[in-house]
Parts: structure tokens; sequence; C-alpha cells
């Protein structure tokens, strides 16, 4: 991927994945765009899950989500509660850019349907494979 047209169309398709209301659909992006050893990892886990790994005198653990099978239950995790209710909805936020061959940043949004105001956002940095899919996504939430 190494123009900003093709890295445009791969990232809208990125972000459609969390909107896709259709589940065969949703698992035909899912495996279209990631590796079948793809990883996304949430970088800064919810303060409940710090607060809970301290009291335990545990480090902060990572949220990961890995393989075909866990990135699906993760997007329709996420799905069902954000964009089912239909209160919200996920969108790009300004342009996707290359840091570095094979490593693209993502801003998004989530966005609510009834005011269009963001309700919340963050940036993705995702590593591709030599095929152009997700080997690692590390997700920051309330970064964009």
């Amino acid at each position: 991927m190494s123009n900003l047209i093709e890295i445009k169309e791969w990232a809208g398709r990125y972000v459609a994945q969390w909107n896709e209301p259709d589940p065969d659909r949703r698992a035909a992006l899912i495996r279209e765009l990631w590796a079948p050893d793809g990883v996304q990892v949430l970088v800064d886990p919810p303060q409940a899950v710090r607060e809970e790994a301290a009291r335990l005198a545990f480090p902060v653990p990572p949220l990961e989500a890995r393989g075909h099978d866990g990135l699906d239950a993760r997007v329709r995790r996420a799905y069902e509660m954000f964009v089912a209710p239909g209160e919200h909805v996920f969108q790009a936020e300004g342009e996707p850019f290359a840091l570095l061959p094979g490593l693209i940043a993502v801003r998004w949004s989530m966005v609510s349907t009834s005011t269009g105001e963001t309700a919340g956002g963050g940036l993705d940095l995702l590593a591709l494979d030599d095929d152009g899919r997700i080997r690692t996504d590390h997700q920051f939430i309330g970064t964009n």
C-alpha cells in the first residue's frame, strides 16, 4: 500500500468492520483485513481494569484479541455495545497516513447518531504483513 488513495480505501474498510450489522459480512471483512494470527492490543485498558490489577498487586494486563475468531468476538462486542442500539457509529477522523512502509495510523471517532457529536475516539497504529493484512493493531482510546 503506497499511495494515499489506497490507504484511504483500506482505512475505510477497517472502520466499516466496526459498523457492519451483518455477522457474515463482518466476519468476511475481518478475514480480508486481518492476518490469521493478527492481534489487537488495547494499549490503555479501562480504569476499572487498571485499579483491579493494582489492588491484586499485578501489573496492568494487556487486553488482546488474537486470531480471526478472537477479533470477530471483539468487533462483534463493540458493535453490540455501541452501534446496534442505534446510538453511535464509528467513522474515520481526518486522513489516515503511513508512518513507515507497512505501518498505518488511523484516527477514528464514535459519533452520536442523534446529535452528530463525538462521544469518543482514538488512534489505531496498524502494522501490516506482506499481503497488506493487519498483523498488529495497537489501539489508543481517547487519542485522536
